[in-house]
């Protein structure tokens, strides 16, 4: 098998390197070699990984040790899927209660850790990130890579437009800035007024690419028409986006498309698993390509966790082949998407999720025996003329009636100066109906009815109460 560029474990990178002038590929070799060359190399590469860390971690050595797995047992990759167990998000925290602060599945002496971060701990003990400063270098050059993929390139000013705090998504894009060459422009977001100064800032400083949410970058379009600039002046080629569902479905990708006249590109898989570009799309390809020479990417049926033939959907679950801080082995991502394994427009060959991540699968729910996902409405309303860009998803699980949804929707400004009101829930129910095969109550609300956000959407509510209320208002008159 040929050389692959900088291949090697641990890895090493040289920080200097750069691809020739009008290369598409950053490694020609790792991104276009044959899928079988390349999934040898893996194999190799996954046993150099589980024994660093079955020598390193208590955690891993113990939970092999029960299953009855050992790294030496990998000699193909049905080997490890079928052998080597998965760890779960609640198995890192009882880790980390059990040895405080970052868990038994540290490799590296605490005095090596080079940055911290973490989940914000909203729903349960927050879970540490440990980050030495190799990884950290490791993480910048793969992220550098990949968005060369999407056609930055040394020199672009990389406008950065999320939180820089324990979130792992806006530290990435600023490191593959810097490792890239470009004019990292880290503004940041979520302080009050921020939004507005963000306008004036592009405006002024004309970046060629901007990272955010696609929430955001939205509400930023919002933002820059109400003070009266055309975001399309801003000059941005290319936005690229993490953190939630959008930037694959269709309805959400062409609304920023078609306000920055820019493309659009879709990454991200965990903040536990950076480099979180490790599945993302290219210039030439929509979508995400699973960089499977980063992180090693399998999707699993949810059950038992066996792959699914391409083509069906599946949990991603992820294992690291560069890290060597808290490396992640089999980690079940809990969430939904599907694979394929065509050729890609770009020549690349990964295996593709050509519709992105559908959200997580404990963010589904199901009415009247339909299997329902927020991005699924989030896509059916951003197809509907007039949908004012927010609404909110009311759902009921009990009660006397059968489960029902409701939405309430915001038209934009000139559908509710018109009085077009009427005619916009129709076509939103119908909509609603066609896509997703179930009836909606649907509710118009005034315009800015809810507030826009410069991180992730929060879009369904699960209340009683709030149903009770609006199930009364809006089906009063049906007969019984």
């Amino acid at each position: 098998m040929s050389e692959m560029e900088y291949w090697s474990w641990p890895p090493r990178y040289d920080d200097t390197y750069r691809p020739e002038a009008g290369s598409r590929y950053w490694f020609p070799r790792r991104e276009t070699m044959p899928a079988g060359d390349r999934e040898r190399a893996i194999v190799q590469r996954l046993r150099e990984v589980c024994r660093y860390a079955y020598e390193k971690a208590p955690f891993y050595r113990k939970k092999w040790d029960e299953a009855g797995f050992h790294p030496d047992q990998i000699k193909s990759l049905e080997d490890f899927e079928s052998k080597c167990p998965v760890v779960t998000k609640a198995d890192l925290r009882k880790a980390q209660e059990r040895v405080q602060p970052f868990g038994d599945y540290l490799c590296i002496p605490e005095s090596e850790v080079f940055h911290v971060h973490g989940t914000s701990g909203t729903t349960g003990r927050p879970t540490a990130f440990a980050v030495g400063r190799e990884d950290w270098r490791n993480i910048a050059n793969a992220h550098a890579r990949i968005m060369y993929g999407m056609g930055i390139r040394p020199g672009d000013m990389v406008f950065v437009a999320a939180i820089f705090s324990l979130y792992m998504g806006s530290w990435g894009a600023l490191s593959g800035s810097e490792r890239l060459g470009c004019k990292a422009f880290p503004f940041g977001a979520g302080a009050p007024g921020m939004s507005s100064r963000a306008v004036q800032w592009m405006n002024t400083m004309k970046p060629q690419a901007f990272y955010g949410t696609p929430s955001f970058a939205l509400y930023l379009a919002e933002v820059a028409e109400k003070e009266g600039v055309d975001p399309k002046d801003f000059g941005i080629k290319r936005l690229f986006f993490s953190g939630e569902p959008g930037a694959s479905v269709p309805g959400v990708k062409d609304r920023i498309e078609q306000a920055y006249n820019a493309k659009v590109y879709d990454s991200g898989s965990m903040a536990e698993i950076t480099p979180w570009m490790n599945v993302a799309g290219s210039e030439q390809t929509s979508g995400m390509l699973c960089w499977q020479d980063v992180v090693y990417t399998e999707v699993c049926d949810p059950a038992n966790f066996h792959r699914v033939p391409y083509g069906q959907r599946g949990t991603p679950v992820y294992t690291q082949l560069e890290r060597t801080s808290q490396p992640m082995i089999r980690l079940v991502s809990g969430d939904l998407t599907q694979w394929t394994n065509d050729p890609n427009p770009c020549g690349r060959t990964y295996p593709r999720l050509p519709n992105g991540i559908f959200g997580r699968i404990d963010d589904m729910f199901t009415i009247r025996g339909e299997n329902v996902y927020p991005s699924e409405i989030d896509a059916a309303l951003n197809q509907v003329e007039g949908y004012g860009g927010e609404h909110r998803i009311i759902i009921s699980r009990s009660g006397a009636r059968m489960d029902e949804l409701l939405l309430r929707v915001e038209p934009t400004p000139e559908v509710e100066k018109e009085g077009k009101l009427a005619a916009f829930q129709d076509r939103v129910t119908k909509r609603i109906h066609t896509m997703l095969g179930l009836r909606a109550g649907v509710e118009v609300v005034p315009c800015g009815t809810f507030p826009r956000t410069d991180f992730k959407a929060r879009r369904v509510i699960d209340d009683r109460e709030v149903f009770r209320e609006l199930n009364q208002r809006m089906w009063k008159d049906l007969p019984r």
